[in-house]
């Protein structure tokens, strides 16, 4: 099949999918709204932080909510794209993944495409508002690159965030009970990346922006962003290299995924 082809028959996937999803607008509306709920679900965690203390790590709340929403936003689109992968359980233990196997597609971009899910457009619109706050708040000095990294940030933290979905969906080849184990990962680390690491500890810290790059879709290009320095020691340009981040999280997710892929033996294995 040629990549026309197969672009029309994602496309096709993708049209029935939303049709189906959106064919009852009240339902539909209440789960846009819903999906935006858990944002300012989580939002109003940092919120009732800060009705305690005036600084956490160092950063005042404005900062930790730039934090928050960049995290939020990388975090929303990743799930729209690809989030759509903790299905890949259900297909091993029926067999199912066979007939994607059978498919002249590429086995990821079907899963994907098959149920793609508007509602999480909700959850997107809100990260989006949270952050066009946070900036007009913190009035920043922008400069060319400040506005470079401002678009790069978010588009590499759905890389990093869609690596880590792939990744758990990869579990699913090796783990009969693979759900719990990528839910900690993926969700875990969305919840840890919308706060400073130092909150973390120096180990844990550490191991969310070095093994599992979560630091990467938030604090770090905030971090750049507020131009000040990173208090647990890190560089001061470590944030701009959230691209090189999310290159090396997209690599481990396609070795990951190939590999499961290999190993999957079918219904009769």
């Amino acid at each position: 099949m040629t990549w026309r082809g197969g672009l029309r028959v994602y496309g096709t996937l993708l049209r029935a999918g939303i049709a189906g999803q959106t064919a009852y607008r009240t339902s539909f509306a209440l789960e846009l709204a819903g999906a935006g709920l858990l944002v300012g679900l989580d939002f109003v965690e940092v919120l009732a932080i800060f009705t305690q203390v005036p600084l956490v790590e160092g950063f005042s709340f404005p900062e930790v909510v730039l934090v928050f929403a960049l995290a939020s936003v990388s975090f929303a689109v990743a799930d729209l794209l690809v989030g759509q992968t903790d299905a890949v359980i259900q297909h091993v233990r029926s067999g199912t993944f066979d007939v994607v196997l059978l498919r002249p597609l590429p086995t990821l971009g079907q899963l994907a495409a098959a149920d793609l899910q508007p509602r999480r457009l909700g959850r997107i619109a809100v990260s989006v508002v949270v952050l066009v706050l946070a900036l007009r708040e913190l009035e920043l000095d922008w400069s060319p690159a400040r506005v470079a990294l401002l678009v790069v940030a978010p588009l590499a933290g759905t890389v990093i965030f869609g690596s880590l979905f792939v990744c758990a969906g990869a579990l699913s080849f090796w783990l009969v009970e693979g759900t719990e184990v990528g839910s900690a990962l993926i969700y875990g680390s969305a919840y840890l990346s919308q706060w400073p690491i130092g909150v973390l500890g120096p180990v844990v810290g550490r191991f969310f922006t070095f093994v599992v790059p979560a630091a990467f879709t938030g604090y770090l290009p905030a971090v750049a962003l507020l131009g000040r320095s990173e208090p647990t020691g890190l560089p001061a340009w470590v944030g701009w290299l959230c691209p090189v981040a999310a290159a090396a999280a997209l690599a481990v997710a396609a070795l990951c995924w190939r590999a499961g892929v290999r190993h999957y033996v079918g219904a009769g294995g």
